[in-house]
């Protein structure tokens, strides 16, 4: 274990040789990529998440309505048409560019849907849009049987009987609505018998599906962030929003590697689908301040949005945080966690979070959460070459412009010089911004001399939390 610790701090030592210019044979490529500027080909951007279908006066002031609410509440952007859109017989404009508008659509297939005009034009649109582009579509069979769709007999077939009469003259729409019919009622949805099924937590598994679903969307998080999507794909997918269990995730990594940065961005694109949440930043130095307790009272007011918590001991405070979040589910980020008790008395047991909780964690200190089971563990990387000098050029000239002259070398010599470390890249970009060559020459001549303060400063942390045996071994490698 104390080799492992050691090997966390092995970067800081890589940083002093390239400050040197020299080449270290034991030292691997530590990292390779960071959190990371999602591509600028970023998924396209739809007003809505969700746009509901259904038959207003079977179900607009019951089951849908329950489920529009749910959607919401669950962050989910949600589209349903308002009473006095239906007065006409023809489909409002709005409707079918709320359709175009949305990810998916959402169907409620009641007992009359078919008898409608308006909700068999709707349902043609939102096929032309699955057909047309990446359109998902969610069939919930509200107290019909989806092979009476699919066969279109009963009383589906009496519906077309009355449509066939109404559009004589245009037989064309007729059987674009039968084709669609079929399409939809043969997607794999769910089935809502009035007589045997509970509502709520029928259209809770609706929600949870098209939640999950839908998080699988967010590769592209912002394009001042430099590195690959394919991490936080793989990062989004051990948290599986549609999971019911409890999971823990740390991210381990040194200071400056973007433990932090990554945490961040998957709780701004997480959030929405969670009942209550809490980034709890810079815990080791806030406990020093302000003591552990002050955390547990932050993770209380965040989660519940509520104030009022006077916690005065931190065991205290573990009752409380068991007692009021054990049935809800929520995420929560613990950030820079170096000592074990910031876990017993902010995570503390699995059930004190309700289902489907997600707790990350980030540490620079690889053994502290080996002692801590946790489901996943990412450990972020340092940037390539490429993508070092990106992150450079975003910095030092405010964007990815093409580098002429003098410029090309002494960047790239201030990459070289960085490692990959995307917190140095960013030090030392905000520092050379609008700087003429001559002074960049000059701080890097500086640099070959001396760290620069703040990027030691934070690498120092490590160092500092080392035991003195831990320290003594450190400092005969270097």
């Amino acid at each position: 274990m104390v080799m492992i610790r050691i090997f966390n701090l092995a970067i800081f030592i890589y940083i002093l040789i390239l400050n040197i210019g020299l080449r270290h044979p034991f030292l691997p490529p530590i990292i390779r990529h960071v959190v990371v500027a999602l591509s600028s080909s970023s998924i396209s951007r739809h007003k809505y998440d969700v746009f509901l279908s259904f038959r207003g006066e079977d179900t607009r002031r019951s089951f849908t309505d329950h489920l529009y609410d749910a959607l919401q509440r669950s962050g989910i952007v949600t589209f349903r048409d308002e009473p006095e859109l239906e007065a006409g017989e023809e489909i409002a404009p709005e409707l079918f560019k709320a359709i175009q508008q949305s990810w998916c659509s959402v169907i409620v297939f009641s007992k009359t849907y078919t008898f409608s005009s308006w909700c068999l034009e709707e349902l043609a649109e939102i096929v032309k849009q699955k057909l047309e582009k990446v359109h998902k579509i969610f069939p919930i069979f509200y107290d019909v049987d989806p092979s009476d769709l699919r066969k279109q007999k009963y009383k589906v077939g009496e519906a077309f009987a009355k449509h066939e009469d109404t559009y004589k003259e245009d037989r064309h729409k007729i059987q674009r609505w039968r084709n669609a019919l079929t399409e939809v009622s043969n997607i794999k949805g769910w089935h809502l018998n009035n007589k045997h099924d509970y509502e709520s937590e029928f259209i809770g598994a609706i929600v949870k599906k098209v939640s999950a679903k839908l998080c699988q969307t967010y590769t592209i998080i912002h394009d001042k962030l430099v590195g690959i999507s394919s991490r936080l794909e793989e990062f989004y997918s051990k948290i599986d929003v549609g999971e019911d269990d409890v999971r823990i995730i740390r991210i381990c990594g040194m200071g400056g590697i973007g433990t932090t940065t990554l945490a961040r961005v998957v709780y701004n694109q997480m959030s929405s689908h969670f009942e209550g949440k809490s980034f709890l930043a810079d815990v080791r130095e806030v406990s020093n301040k302000l003591g552990l307790a002050s955390l547990q009272k932050q993770l209380l007011t965040q989660t519940l949005s509520e104030g009022g918590f006077n916690i005065f001991d931190v065991n205290e405070g573990n009752a409380i945080i068991n007692h009021r979040l054990s049935h809800k589910k929520v995420l929560v980020v613990i950030d820079d966690v170096d000592n074990r008790k910031y876990l017993e008395h902010l995570v503390g047991r699995r059930d004190w979070f309700g289902s489907g909780s997600r707790i990350i964690v980030t540490t620079r200190d690889e053994h502290l959460l080996r002692s801590y089971r946790a489901d996943y563990v990412y450990k972020p990387t340092t940037l390539s070459p490429n993508d070092a000098l990106r992150l450079f050029k975003l910095k030092a000239f405010d964007s990815e412009t093409v580098l002429e002259g003098v410029f090309i070398e002494l960047s790239k010599h201030v990459v070289r010089y960085a490692g990959g470390l995307p917190l140095a890249l960013e030090v030392l970009g905000s520092f050379l911004c609008g700087r003429d060559a001559t002074q960049w020459r000059s701080a890097i001549e500086r640099l070959k001399r001396d760290s620069n303060k703040e990027i030691l400063d934070r690498l120092r942390i490590s160092f500092d939390g080392l035991e003195e045996r831990e320290n003594n071994i450190f400092l005969d490698i270097a």
